[in-house]
């Protein structure tokens, strides 16, 4: 595996690599990686010859508040997990690098429809932020396919819209998130709880559960299923951002006569805002 910091040094390897035919996929990171992010390579070497690992903590999607200068930077930790992971190449750009002129004067893609609600909506720009990054990365490796966490449900739905929108030939692929044994999803920030936190956290994957269970069993007032949730949650401790049942396709609030939903969730403890979701047919 070799690791590349620019550009130039980017499209030689990729230059020989699609001189020898091979297929080429893409798994865009931030780096400190985990469980989660190594089973989107493993599923990356699925389905292309050669894979290429992005590691860039993107600081267009982060808000002012937002966490940027604490996310954990981890790269010869990365490094040696995507080895053993059975990643090609490593892309590890400086911020110089993706934005010479700065962010101010750097070009912006927007995805309209999917970027709204949700956390578009706790989170002014950051689609915006994830949007034109993604956009660039597929533009420098030019992959056959991209792989993508299903954990942040809205950005996977935000990348595959720009892909049709832009008529990117690249084919995205979602991968099932991963999950500590009690249920956890896996995630960066997980780093950030302290000991009691991290104990209160799977409350959040079981008001999932809960709430998903109680739609098979016949219900529709959505709105107060919602409500519901948002209380279970507040009295574990945590402070909910949002609990929105959607339709799946369209991330629109759920009808009565959906069939195919998606909870989605975002929550503080503490300090660290946690998301989560779960998909189901009625």
């Amino acid at each position: 595996m070799r690791t590349v910091h620019t550009l130039k040094e980017l499209r030689a390897m990729l230059r020989g690599f699609r001189q020898q035919g091979k297929r080429i996929g893409l798994v865009p990171t931030m780096g400190n990686l985990h469980e989660g992010h190594i089973s989107l390579v493993r599923k990356a070497r699925e389905a292309a010859d050669i894979v290429v690992t992005s590691i860039f903590v993107n600081p267009m999607q982060f808000g002012a508040t937002e966490d940027l200068d604490t996310y954990p930077r981890t790269l010869i930790e990365d490094q040696e997990r995507l080895e053993a992971a059975g990643s090609t190449l490593v892309f590890a750009p400086s911020n110089d690098e993706i934005y010479p002129q700065g962010l101010a004067r750097h070009t912006r893609v927007i995805v309209p429809e999917a970027s709204e609600g949700h956390c578009g909506a706790s989170r002014p720009g950051h689609f915006e932020g994830v949007a034109t990054v993604v956009t660039m990365l597929f533009n420098m490796v030019q992959p056959d396919i991209a792989v993508f966490g299903e954990k942040d449900y809205q950005q996977l739905a935000v990348i595959r819209k720009l892909t049709r929108d832009l008529m990117i030939p690249v084919e995205v692929i979602g991968s099932p998130t991963v999950r500590e044994g009690d249920g956890l999803a896996k995630s960066s920030r997980n780093g950030f709880l302290t000991e009691d936190e991290r104990v209160i956290a799977p409350i959040i994957y079981r008001t999932l559960k809960n709430t998903a269970e109680q739609i098979r069993s016949g219900r529709t007032d959505f709105a107060t299923l919602e409500q519901e949730a948002n209380e279970a949650l507040s009295e574990a401790g945590l402070r909910p951002d949002y609990f929105n049942i959607a339709n799946s396709l369209t991330l629109k609030p759920a009808s009565p006569d959906d069939s195919e939903l998606t909870l989605l969730v975002a929550a503080f403890l503490g300090t660290t805002r946690l998301i989560d979701n779960l998909s189901i047919t009625r």
